[in-house]
């Protein structure tokens, strides 16, 4: 069937609408993409809502998450409408949208993770079904709730020589491990353009380091980089997750702008290399996906500190600013056939696991 996957990420950058066609198996085929940037009052309103968030101590109402989410629902709507006038497609023809909505807090640990946006509302304004909530039932078997895009990767790399990682490098960073048994293995692997951004834009009020050409221009500070990667996450096994607030750009305060990029920036690439020990055998493929793929500076101390060469996905065809967004219409697919989404590799769920709320109009 025609489905559409709606993607807002941690980096608040905006909102990614893919249209694929998919059995929610082997069969995918990307049909169109768009990308709605949000306004710099969004993006604001948004951060707030993040941090109120996080100061609670489980999900509850309150008047500014509501304007938040309501604005989630008005911009993923007015993307779905925009999206299908382009692509020439009309509502009717679609199966289903895979809403994902806004996370504003992730806390597997304590039992539940918090996205916004209403899945009866956006079916309604678009007239299409709609599968929202797809973190929470994986949250309440026990699992990490993220990442969900490896059973999207494995369906892309099918005919690949494996084994194969892919490297999801938006906000947080995520690493898929595809095996020659087809087992998959995933986890968070830490910060991946969340805190670089965060510095740049409060050092020199830029949106992100474009190019790495800041972080090209710095030294690393090796004591910094030390301190950050102590960090106890990397010390425990996966599956595990993060929250894009569980880091801050915090110990690298006082550094020169430069110098700062390019450690944040190393300590990105080398959060990947101890992800990528990680991993049962050694992948014969480093694919790269995410807005992180367009930063020449990120990928080349990657490839230095894990001896891989990252390839990114656009290499191989597929369209990496596209990838999570076609990621969730591929799992409303699924979820209308009852197929899983999560699984004990991937999330840490107990087995393979169906998620996600179906919405009519």
């Amino acid at each position: 069937m025609l489905a559409i996957g709606l993607m807002s990420g941690t980096s608040l950058d905006g909102i990614d609408a893919a249209l694929i066609e998919t059995d929610g198996e082997g069969a995918v085929r990307a049909l169109a993409f768009r990308g709605e940037p949000y306004s710099d009052a969004a993006r604001a309103q948004l951060a707030a809502a993040t941090a109120l968030a996080l100061t609670f101590d489980r999900p509850r109402a309150s008047p500014d998450l509501v304007a938040a989410g309501e604005l989630i629902d008005r911009t993923h709507a007015f993307a779905v409408h925009k999206l299908l006038r382009e692509a020439g497609i009309a509502a009717a023809d679609v199966g289903v949208i895979g809403y994902h909505g806004q996370t504003v807090a992730h806390r597997p640990d304590r039992g539940w993770t918090w996205q916004i946006g209403d899945g009866a509302v956006l079916a309604r304004a678009t007239g299409i079904a709609v599968v929202s909530d797809l973190r929470s039932a994986d949250v309440a078997a026990g699992g990490q709730g993220a990442p969900l895009l490896p059973v999207y990767h494995a369906a892309l790399t099918a005919t690949l020589d494996m084994p194969v990682a892919v490297l999801n490098l938006g906000g947080i960073g995520n690493i898929t491990y595809v095996g020659e048994d087809g087992a998959l293995i995933a986890f968070d692997t830490g910060p991946a353009n969340g805190l670089i951004d965060s510095w740049v834009e409060a050092e020199t009020g830029a949106r992100y380091d474009d190019g790495g050409a800041l972080a090209a221009a710095g030294r690393i500070d090796e004591t910094v980089l030390t301190a950050m990667l102590d960090h106890p996450y990397f010390a425990a096994p996966p599956p595990k997750s993060l929250d894009r607030n569980d880091f801050t750009i915090q110990p690298a305060r006082g550094l020169a702008a430069a110098d700062g990029a390019a450690t944040l920036t190393a300590f990105t690439a080398a959060s990947v290399a101890e992800a990528i020990d990680r991993l049962p055998a050694r992948p014969k493929r480093l694919i790269v996906a995410g807005g992180g793929r367009h930063n020449p500076t990120l990928l080349r101390m990657i490839a230095e500190r894990t001896g891989l060469v990252p390839e990114p996905s656009d290499a191989l065809g597929w369209n990496g600013d596209a990838m999570e967004a076609e990621g969730f219409a591929y799992m409303a697919v699924r979820t209308l056939n009852g197929l899983p989404i999560s699984f004990p590799g991937t999330t840490g769920v107990p087995a393979p696991l169906p998620g996600g709320i179906v919405s009519r109009p």
